[in-house]
């Protein structure tokens, strides 16, 4: 199950004091805010910088490859608005089976901007799935140079209630996780991922 919840995580990331807006570090190469300055909503903020050239970063997220080598065990991506990625956790599995997680690619700029959405699958909580149409995770990326790139996560549809703030912790370290096993892949060209 904790596998299945961090995908949702990029798809939508010690327990965070939830404020106005919380800063917290929870790598020094990962910056989490949590800003709740919207009366309704909470709005998950992460960000780190990697030692590659944005192309590099941009393919990570876009290409089979890339998904397979940073974030999961099998990918099958179609990169297109209304497109999809779909993954599955389960080396020995298969896209399609009933461990598949699928994201919708609502829309992207090249090299700038993904917005993805998650389908939840029965391993989330049920008040997740009332919320699923609202939660989404865009991605910026910024080019600070040419081998240095910044790219910010926003968690977007978290609720401002005790349910999702209880969760607010396990999505902080799980992003944090999966980020830096993105990084490892970026820096050093090997799959850093252990299923």
């Amino acid at each position: 199950m904790k596998k299945l919840l961090l995908q949702l995580i990029l798809a939508c990331l010690p327990l965070v004091n939830i404020a106005q807006s919380s800063n917290q570090v929870i790598d020094d190469r990962i910056i989490t805010v949590v800003d709740s300055s919207d009366t309704n909503n909470m709005v998950l903020k992460q960000s780190f910088e990697v030692n590659v050239p944005l192309d590099s970063v941009w393919n990570a997220y876009t290409t089979k490859k890339g998904w397979e080598n940073w974030a999961t065990a099998i990918a099958d991506v179609d990169f297109k608005i209304n497109g999809i990625v779909k993954t599955n956790y389960n080396e020995n599995g298969k896209i399609g089976d009933e461990s598949t997680i699928t994201l919708h690619i609502i829309n992207y700029v090249p090299k700038k901007m993904l917005t993805l959405q998650a389908e939840l699958t029965k391993n989330f909580p049920e008040f997740m799935k009332e919320d699923e149409k609202d939660l989404f995770n865009m991605i910026l990326f910024e080019e600070k140079g040419p081998t240095k790139t910044k790219v910010i996560s926003y968690g977007i549809g978290y609720k401002l209630n005790e349910k999702y703030k209880s969760l607010m912790k396990f999505f902080i370290q799980g992003n944090a996780q999966s980020y830096l096993n993105l990084i490892s892949y970026l820096e050093t060209g090997k799959p850093s991922v252990n299923y």
